[in-house]
């Protein structure tokens, strides 16, 4: 009966023998860990491929310690939303795991990766979902399978779930964007990227996954090259130093810790740094005090012995007159003190001394310009730059800084009139109600309003419409932000149609405040919804595109992709974002943003200033394009006057 804990250990040793060869040498340790696969489940993925994913997840769930104390499983897929299939504190045996992997049904929309992985950073991976806490060290891994290419950003939240400690490994399948799963992985890529050519190799592939995330001792099996210490984690390793010592660029190689250059060391003169410690050093005409760290002047000490010696007749004459020459010696008038900046005469020396906003160096002589940006408290948004006794703060190339010195223009060349229309109906809920104001409020955070700038409105619908306050009604972002949170919820039904109607009719006319078409400032209409319509939406969709109005929809929970699709202008994909939930909705504000700032957007959306002369030229064009069709118009009526009076005639 003792052997049976080891037989676990022992099936999974002989499965990976039998897959690959290895060298007797090989151990695999089953060490626990919280694993969750993220699976695409777009309409790309045809049904006889997602049965070959399936077999892909049970077969390295097969070869794992599955336990409470060991290993934990976690399953979600996606496509334009995303489904938790199981949680990590869901099943504790493979063979329940097996059954609900086996209930899937895909989801056959797009593929929105990023918010996949958004989902797993904040759901799938928190302790109320069964991960263990960070302090316990499990590892957190993360595998995507994918067989396209994303239809939202990856590499931004990607980081992000890197930064909060989970690995995570990107496999591609056929028509996988390699670029995204690189924007994906975690380093090194070589070890968390994979492209298999085939659905029918996945399987094949997952006997040579299944060793790295079983817990291979990656620093004996590689020549890991690490100067002091390897340690080993699942299907990868890093490099740490000894005490005393810190980790370099290269990930591999160590230099002792400059323990001086975090400024705390507290030394009054000169701090000297060794390996992992310090001592303090005075200048020239001071010793070191008994605390190791102040200084204490020579000439002060000399000058009590001196007093003590007259006064008290405890010393030599000669000596005290030494001394007091020693004293009246101007030692920086000799010309070989080499100060860069100033020099000091002290009692049988001199020591250098910098200017106001220089920092003298450890050679004693030469000066550096204090970094006051890492000694104040500077504010500024985006970077501080120090400068010879001050600094002056800068903004990202495309950004201004506004009046305030610190903070930076946020759409300042994108002026448009943008009108939100939210969802109130009774399946939103309260609570959630008040995270949509808050979306609302981050969105009025990305703009430059002024009456001159943007131009913010708001309306709230359920079975009717409500204008909360229109495009002329504030003029300052905290203005618009206090009333986005004085709205009061409606909680009745969903009448989309309507509220496109009313944008359309009401919002975006002049006396609401929008500019006048000849301005050529852009509309842009966001649809905020969490459900399918109650009545129809596509006419007025339609009416608004057809009006100028740029249309994106936000959909979160039950919403439809179909409708929002429909309201979205083209391209649809950078024009209508989806969230499965209301407290991970974050990542929309950021593809808004993305699609509505030319500065971060890249040109997506373009939006133009009217001053510019291709503006205007556009805009000439278009009033060309106008009057033409006007005067075909007019033509017609002519022609059609002129055979009613033929008929008026030929009936007298």
């Amino acid at each position: 009966m003792k052997l049976l804990p080891a037989a676990p250990l022992l099936l999974l040793l002989l499965t990976t023998l039998e897959a690959r060869p290895k060298p007797a040498a090989l151990k695999c340790r089953t060490g626990p860990l919280d694993i969750v696969f993220v699976i695409d489940s777009s309409r790309s993925v045809r049904p006889f491929e997602f049965e070959t994913m399936r077999r892909f997840m049970m077969d390295i769930i097969s070869n794992l310690d599955v336990g409470p104390n060991a290993t934990r499983v976690g399953v979600i897929q996606y496509s334009s939303q995303v489904q938790n299939i199981f949680s990590l504190k869901t099943f504790f045996t493979r063979a329940d795991m097996e059954r609900a992997i086996n209930s899937i049904v895909p989801l056959a929309q797009g593929t929105m990766t990023g918010l996949a992985i958004q989902y797993a950073m904040n759901v799938a991976f928190s302790t109320q979902e069964g991960a263990r806490p960070p302090h316990k060290g499990v590892p957190r891994i993360a595998i995507i399978v994918t067989d396209g290419r994303p239809q939202d950003r990856v590499t931004e939240v990607a980081t992000q779930a890197r930064n909060a400690g989970i690995e995570i490994y990107a496999v591609g399948i056929q028509r996988a964007d390699m670029n995204s799963l690189r924007a994906m992985a975690s380093p090194p890529l070589e070890e968390h990227v994979f492209l298999v050519e085939s659905f029918e190799l996945i399987q094949q592939f997952a006997k040579q996954f299944q060793d790295k995330l079983c817990g291979v001792d990656m620093c004996v099996e590689r020549e890991h090259g690490c100067q002091h210490s390897c340690i080993s984690t699942p299907g990868s390793f890093y490099c740490e130093c000894n005490p005393g010592y810190r980790l370099n660029g290269d990930g591999k190689t160590c230099s002792p810790i400059d323990a001086c250059a975090d400024g705390r060391h507290g030394c009054q003169h000169h701090c000297v740094s060794l390996q992992g410690s310090y001592h303090c050093r005075c200048r020239p005409g001071y010793y070191l005090s008994h605390n190791k760290r102040s200084c204490t002047s020579k000439w002060l000490s000399l000058s009590l012995s001196l007093l003590v010696c007259f006064l008290f007749s405890s010393c030599l004459f000669p000596s005290a007159i030494a001394l007091l020459v020693s004293i009246v010696i101007d030692y920086c008038s000799f010309g070989n003190h080499s100060c860069q900046h100033e020099c000091v005469s002290i009692p049988n020396g001199h020591y250098c001394r910098c200017r106001s906003g220089f920092t003298l160096q450890p050679d004693g002589k030469s000066c550096r310009a204090t970094d006051l940006c890492n000694g104040v408290d500077h504010g500024c948004e985006f970077k501080c730059v120090s400068t010879e006794g001050s600094y002056h703060c800068v903004c990202p190339e495309g950004q201004r800084l506004q009046a305030d010195g610190k903070t930076c223009s946020k759409c300042g060349a994108g002026h448009v009139d943008l009108v939100m229309v939210i969802d109130g109906s009774k399946s939103v809920r309260p609570q959630n109600f008040e995270l949509v104001k808050q979306f609302v409020n981050r969105v009025v955070d990305l703009l430059e309003v002024s009456p001159q700038g943007t131009r913010v409105g708001l309306v709230q619908y359920s079975s009717r419409v409500r204008t909360e306050f229109p495009l002329n009604k504030y003029h300052s972002a905290d203005e618009i932000k206090k009333a986005v949170m004085d709205v009061e919820y409606m909680e009745k039904g969903t009448m989309t149609g309507l509220a496109l109607k009313h944008m359309v009719e009401h919002s975006f006319s002049e006396q609401e405040g929008a500019r006048p078409l000849s301005y050529n400032i852009p509309r842009i209409g966001l649809v905020f919804t969490d459900g399918r319509s109650q009545d129809d939406i596509s006419e007025w969709a339609r009416r608004a595109k057809e009006s100028g109005i740029v249309m994106f929809a936000v959909g979160v929970g039950k919403a439809v992709e179909e409708e929002l699709r429909t309201i979205a202008s083209e391209p649809v994909e950078q024009h209508f974002s989806y969230s499965a939930d209301f407290t991970t909705m974050t990542h929309l504000v950021e593809n808004f943003s993305l699609n509505i700032c030319p500065e971060e957007g890249k040109g997506e959306t373009e939006i133009r200033s009217p001053c510019e002369c291709e503006a205007l030229v556009q805009f000439q064009t278009n009033t060309v394009a106008i009057l033409q069709s006007l005067t075909e118009k007019i033509a017609q009526m002519t022609a059609r006057l002129e055979d009613l009076e033929k008929q008026i005639a030929n009936k007298k």
